[in-house]
């Protein structure tokens, strides 16, 4: 561990993210975030050779919160996971043995490109010291075809009366959340660098894969802007058919597999873009003045959160960087942290084979 005044100073919130997103959109995301309680942001660029994203490494190159990788060959060389979760969870676990030396580094957060970290320090100053995970709840952004601008409005996870009423109202086709959001109804997950724990896309979990019981607090949330548009949804499930293998969950898998079929079919343009938007249509879009006229909505503007970023401690900079450089040449893949399996035996020896089984399963994907 560091000693001096790095050790001394505590209380930097970190963010890690593994990204593959148009400009504008990596602007927003950077400056919702940092409004909202976010010091510093690891970015990882997934496909940094694709049009668009040297702009994007340009951007993220030069702010002096944000580390920017570039996860080409250079990073993964000739092991890269054909598996965009995989990735994820290699990079945002990367990100935590990059602070796990620094007692400055007190929380990081594992958030995706198209989400923001509503952060509250007093919240997380109430966590007590033995706890060393936290869960941000999320709300989704509502999705409309043309929106005009980006959208302030949130649907927030319900309660049965009113999942109830949203189906009989025939807005929902079962009083379930996840027929009510689009996106995961799990949230993500902060967990303290220096204490060992791994993280999932949505867990924060053990060194053997099992999840943490994690701090909750109503200050502490998640932004979620799944599809917020017509064009964005087709532009996100686009980007997803090409990205390797992605888990759903099952009810979004069939609407998945749909639009990875019009993606990958030998169609003219204006035909795959005609039923790219059929498919939102049908499966996305919000009916905004039902839920607005029923109050189930929240008014959210990240990027006039008000919240200053914190500047890294004196001579933290230099040794975080040198902490990265260190690392980025090392192989990724041990930084992979699986699940633990699902077992009815209380065999601590039977758990640990199969973790080793997970990893063997991620090592050849």
């Amino acid at each position: 561990m560091p000693e001096g005044p790095l050790a001394r100073v505590s209380g930097m919130l970190f963010t890690a993210t593994t990204l593959r997103d148009s400009p504008d959109n990596v602007r927003f995301f950077v400056a919702a975030n940092l409004a909202s309680g976010v010091d510093h942001m690891f970015v990882f660029l997934d496909a940094p050779r694709e049009p668009g994203q040297q702009e994007v490494a340009d951007f993220l190159g030069a702010h002096d919160r944000v580390t920017c990788l570039r996860t080409g060959k250079g990073w993964w060389g000739n092991d890269r996971p054909a598996g965009l979760n995989v990735r994820q969870r290699v990079n945002a676990n990367w990100a935590r043995a990059a602070l796990e030396p620094f007692a400055w580094a007190e929380w990081l957060f594992h958030v995706d490109g198209d989400e923001v970290a509503l952060l509250d320090r007093d919240a997380l100053a109430s966590v007590p010291a033995e706890t060393d995970a936290v869960w941000l709840p999320p709300l989704e952004a509502v999705s409309q075809a043309r929106p005009e601008s980006r959208p302030t409005l949130f649907k927030r996870l319900l309660d049965k009366a009113d999942l109830n009423l949203l189906r009989v109202l025939g807005a929902l086709d079962s009083p379930s959340n996840q027929a009510y959001f689009h996106g995961h109804v799990m949230g993500k997950s902060g967990i303290r660098p220096a204490s060992g724990l791994g993280l999932t896309l949505h867990d924060a979990v053990s060194p053997e894969g099992v999840p943490q019981d994690r701090h909750r607090h109503p200050a502490l949330r998640l932004l979620h802007y799944d599809a917020v548009s017509g064009d964005e949804f087709v532009r996100k499930w686009s980007a997803l058919a090409d990205a390797g293998h992605t888990r759903y969950r099952s009810s979004r898998a069939p609407m998945a597999r749909a639009l990875k079929t019009v993606v990958e079919k030998d169609l003219p343009d204006e035909v795959r873009e005609k039923y790219l938007h059929r498919i939102y249509e049908l499966t996305t879009r919000d009916d905004v003045e039902l839920l607005c006229e029923l109050g189930l909505l929240e008014e959210i503007d990240p990027v006039q959160g008000g919240q200053q970023p914190r500047d890294l401690p004196d001579g933290a900079a230099d040794a975080l960087a040198e902490r990265v450089e260190q690392l980025r040449a090392e192989p990724k893949r041990p930084f992979y942290v699986a699940d633990a399996p699902r077992t009815r035996t209380n065999d601590a020896g039977a758990a640990k084979r199969g973790v080793r089984r997970l990893r063997r399963m991620a090592a050849r994907d």
